[in-house]
């Protein structure tokens, strides 16, 4: 059964002038149900997630400033909006949320968080929307629970995982690969386990072409119990923070492939959805709602 993590909160409590682009929380799930691709069974609420989880991650004292609400400006500032408690919450059901997907992609190859793709969070710091980083704590809570011992982590969204690579930049257990806009945010990119920067403008073609190359080797030499898929639709030749030019069928064929790599190597893998910019909504909904739709297609 794919199981997808989903919680109003992961939309509503966001400040005026950053809804838009969270209404997909909301949608993704509706436009599902409406094409009966799913039922309500499919979808769960995580419940909030523990500190001592959380900790394996992020610095004490970062994590306690979030949590009390005492971040300074500077560094709220950088995160993107003004820090309230409703959106700590946010933050630490879509890690929990994540997590969970980790024991339903055990169960059933595959499992999906609305929401999450937090990468630009760092062990100490905020960044691009990003307060904690979903993938990662998730990929340490897997390390922690000795539930795997070679994890690789795919990130596809237009921005660099910088994040994630920092997290993980001497843990020889977790592969993190990215490939993102060269030229696109963060401006001060962070190593990655593998970087491929590719220049604006970029294409179908040639962004299949790496990732046709790349995504099985890596799991033929990283030889990964556990994966993390990143799939941001930012990379659409329509999303107005990205600078890649790919059409939305070649975003589906990325991740039709990806995931079709995870099942045949017999991969259990976890999705976070990551960012999508598009101006028109519905374009953002139908690009995330395909990536539902090749899961389906391989897994059920």
């Amino acid at each position: 059964m794919l199981k997808i993590a989903f919680d109003p909160i992961y939309a509503h409590p966001l400040p005026e002038g950053h809804r838009f682009p969270m209404l997909k929380y909301e949608l993704i799930p509706q436009q599902l149900l409406y094409e009966g691709l799913i039922n309500e069974e499919n979808l769960f609420s995580p419940e909030p997630l523990d500190e001592k989880t959380i900790l394996l991650t992020h610095n004490k004292a970062y994590w306690e400033q979030l949590r009390d609400l005492t971040l300074p400006p500077k560094e709220q500032r950088r995160i993107g909006f003004p820090l309230t408690e409703r959106l700590v919450e946010r933050e630490i059901r879509i890690a929990k949320g994540t997590i969970d997907g980790c024991h339903n992609a055990y169960n059933y190859g595959v499992a999906f968080n609305v929401a999450g793709g937090t990468h630009h969070a760092g062990s100490n710091w905020g960044e691009g929307f990003c307060m904690l980083n979903d993938q990662a704590i998730a990929a340490n809570y897997l390390l922690n629970r000795q539930l795997a011992k070679s994890i690789l982590i795919i990130d596809l969204d237009v921005h660099q995982g910088n994040g994630t690579a920092e997290i993980f930049e001497n843990e020889p257990r977790v592969f993190t690969f990215s490939m993102h806009g060269d030229k696109n945010f963060p401006f001060r990119k962070e190593k990655s386990d593998l970087d491929i920067p590719l220049a604006d403008g970029v294409t179908d073609d040639e962004f299949l072409d790496n990732v046709y190359r790349t995504v099985p080797q890596l799991i033929d030499n990283q030889k990964p119990d556990f994966v993390f898929y990143l799939s941001g639709v930012d990379v659409l030749s329509s999303d107005k923070l990205g600078k890649l030019s790919l059409s939305k069928e070649a975003c589906k064929e990325r991740d039709r492939f990806v995931l079709e790599q995870c099942k045949n190597a017999g991969i259990p893998v976890q999705v976070s959805m990551g960012g999508g910019y598009s101006p028109q909504i519905k374009d953002i909904v139908d690009a995330h709602c395909n990536t539902y739709r090749a899961a389906l297609d391989l897994y059920f």
